[in-house]
C-alpha cells in the first residue's frame, strides 16, 4: 500500500470502529513459540555419550523443589534455606520483581478513565488594551486583581486500535519475565550454595587424604631409620624419606587455603561476613547418594525451567510491543471533560452561575507527517521480536546442551571412580608389599617410596573424583529443576 492513501484508509478505519461502537486491537497476539526439534526427543544425549547410572527420564518430574534435600543432609538443608532467606541476591531479585508488578498495574490504570482535582490562586494584572479597550482617561490604569480558582477534569482515551491495551499486555510480560528471573535466581542460588557445600566437603575429604598419606610416610621414615640403625640403610636414606614426607606435608597448606576460601564464598552467598558466620565442617561421610535421579523430559524441561520461561516471556514482551508501535500509526481520540469555578472572591466561587466555566468534546489526534519515525519505531519491535524468538531457541539450546553435558559428565564420573576405587586397592597392596619387603631386608628404599607416591596420587584423585561427581549431580538438579518427592496424597 503507498503511503498516498495510506492516511484515508487509517481513518476510514477509525470511523468503521466508532460506527461499530467498540474497538479493535492491532499487532500480532502472542503464540507460545513452538518447541524445538529436540524438545520432541525422548532424551538428551549424544549418539555415543556415556549413560549416566540412577537416572531415569521421567515427563512427569515437577518444577522446583527442595532438591538438595536429595543428599540426605540437615546441614546443607539449613544452610541452602538461610540462604534464600538473607542473601541481598534475592532481595535484590524480588525488589525488581515487585517493581515490574508495579508498572503493570501502572499500565493497566491508565486504560481507566483519568480524574482530577484543581485548585489555583492567581494574582494578576490585567492589561484592558489587549481586549480593545482604549481611549480611556489618565485615570484608567489596568487593574490588578486577585483570581480563584477550583474545579475539576476527566478524561478517557477510548484506545481505537488497542495501543494502551498492548502497552498493558506489555508490562504484563515484563512483570512475568521478572518472576521467572526471581526464580532463576532462587534456583541459581541454592545450586550455589549446595556447590559451594560439596567443594568444602571436598576439600575437607583431600586433607583427609593428605594426613593419611603424611601418616604413611611417617611409617617409612620409622622403617628408615630402624633399617639405618640395623646397619641396612646409609644415613642418607633417612634424608631421602624425610624430603618425602616434607613433600607431602606441603600438600596441605593450599588445601587449606582453598578450605578457607571455599567457606568465605559460602558466608557471602549465604548473606554473611566471614566474622559472623562460619559453616558447618560438611563431610560426604554424613552425606547420602540418592538412589533415583530422575530428570525431566526435553518437552517438560521447556515448560518449567526458569530461564526458558523467562525468555517466553521477553518474547511475548516484544510482541506486544509490535501492537504499541501498530497502533500508533492509526487515529486516536480521547474523551474530555472539564469543568472550573473561578472568582476574584472566594467567598463567589460557589455563590453565582457566573463564576462556572466548562468544556467538554471529543479530541481526535491522527499521525499525518513524523519524519518516518512511527514506521521506523515499528520495524525497529518487529526486529527486536524477531530477536527475542532468536534468544528464546538459544536458551533452550544452551539447556539441552547443559543437561546432556551434565549427564555425560555423571556417566565418566562413574567410570573414573570405578577406575580409581581398583587403582587405590592395587596401590595400597604395592605400598604394604614394598615396605614389608624393605622392612625383611628384600626391597629397596626407592621401590617403597615409588609405592607410596603413586598410592599417594590414586587417593588424592579419587577423592577429587568423589567430589566431582557430587558437584555434577548438583549441577544436574540445577539444570533440571526437578523435585523427585512424590506428590502428595489429596
Amino acid at each position: 500500500m503507498s503511503r498516498s492513501n495510506s492516511l484515508p484508509v487509517r481513518l476510514a478505519a477509525a470511523a468503521s470502529v466508532l460506527a461499530l461502537g467498540g474497538c479493535m486491537t492491532v499487532g500480532p497476539n502472542f503464540k507460545r513459540p513452538e518447541a524445538p526439534a529436540g524438545a520432541a526427543g525422548s532424551g538428551y544425549a549424544m549418539a555415543g555419550d556415556p549413560a549416566a547410572p540412577g537416572v531415569s527420564l521421567s515427563p512427569d518430574v515437577r518444577a522446583a523443589g527442595p532438591w538438595w534435600q536429595a543428599f540426605g543432609s540437615p546441614e546443607l538443608d539449613a544452610v541452602v534455606r538461610q540462604a534464600l532467606a538473607d542473601s541481598p541476591t534475592l532481595a535484590e531479585a524480588n525488589a525488581t520483581l515487585q517493581r515490574a508488578q508495579a508498572q503493570h498495574r501502572a499500565a493497566r490504570g491508565q486504560q481507566m478513565p483519568q480524574a482530577d482535582l484543581t485548585a489555583g490562586y492567581n494574582r494578576e494584572r490585567i492589561n484592558i488594551q489587549a481586549f480593545g479597550f482604549t481611549g480611556f482617561g489618565a485615570g484608567i490604569t489596568n487593574p490588578t486583581i486577585n483570581l480563584y480558582s477550583v474545579g475539576g477534569a476527566v478524561a478517557y482515551d477510548l484506545d481505537l486500535f488497542g495501543g494502551r491495551r498492548r502497552t498493558t499486555e506489555e508490562a504484563g510480560a515484563r512483570a512475568e519475565y521478572e518472576a521467572r528471573r526471581a526464580d532463576a535466581a532462587y534456583l541459581s542460588l541454592s545450586g550455589n550454595v549446595a556447590l559451594q557445600v560439596m567443594r568444602i566437603a571436598s576439600l575437607r575429604a583431600e586433607l583427609a587424604a593428605v594426613e593419611a598419606i603424611i601418616a604413611d610416610d611417617q611409617r617409612v621414615l620409622d622403617l628408615v631409620r630402624k633399617a639405618e640403625r640395623a646397619g641396612g640403610e646409609a644415613p642418607a636414606a633417612i634424608d631421602t624419606a624425610t624430603a618425602q614426607l616434607a613433600e607431602d606435608e606441603a600438600l596441605a597448606p593450599p588445601l587449606n587455603r582453598d578450605l578457607e576460601a571455599a567457606r568465605h564464598q559460602l558466608a557471602l552467598l549465604v548473606g554473611k561476613s566471614p566474622s559472623e558466620w562460619s559453616p558447618p565442617d560438611f563431610d560426604f561421610a554424613k552425606m547420602s547418594w540418592p538412589g533415583s535421579i530422575p530428570v525431566s523430559l526435553p518437552s517438560s524441561l521447556i515448560r518449567t525451567r526458569p530461564d526458558i520461561l523467562a525468555a517466553e516471556a521477553d518474547l511475548h514482551a516484544a510482541t506486544a510491543a509490535i501492537g504499541v508501535a501498530t497502533a500508533n500509526l492509526y487515529p486516536d481520540i480521547r474523551l474530555s471533560a472539564n469543568l472550573t469555578q473561578s472568582a476574584i472572591d472566594p467567598s463567589d466561587l460557589f455563590n453565582s452561575h457566573l463564576a462556572s466555566g466548562w468544556a467538554i468534546g471529543p479530541g481526535l489526534t491522527v499521525p499525518i507527517f513524523h519524519g518516518g519515525t512511527l514506521r521506523a519505531q515499528k520495524q525497529a519491535a518487529e526486529a527486536e521480536a524477531r530477536a527475542a524468538l532468536a534468544r528464546y531457541q538459544q536458551t533452550v539450546l544452551r539447556a539441552f546442551t547443559e543437561v546432556a553435558d551434565l549427564l555425560a559428565a555423571l556417566g565418566t564420573d562413574q567410570q573414573s571412580i570405578a577406575a580409581l576405587q581398583r587403582a587405590v586397592v592395587s596401590a595400597e597392596a604395592s605400598a604394604r608389599n614394598a615396605q614389608t619387603a624393605y622392612s625383611l631386608g628384600g626391597g629397596t628404599l626407592l621401590q617403597v617410596t615409588d609405592a607410596q607416591r603413586q598410592l599417594s596420587r590414586t587417593r588424592r584423585s579419587l577423592v577429587a573424583a568423589q567430589g566431582q561427581m557430587y558437584a555434577d549431580l548438583v549441577q544436574l538438579y540445577a539444570a533440571t529443576a526437578t523435585d523427585w518427592r512424590p506428590a502428595a496424597k489429596t
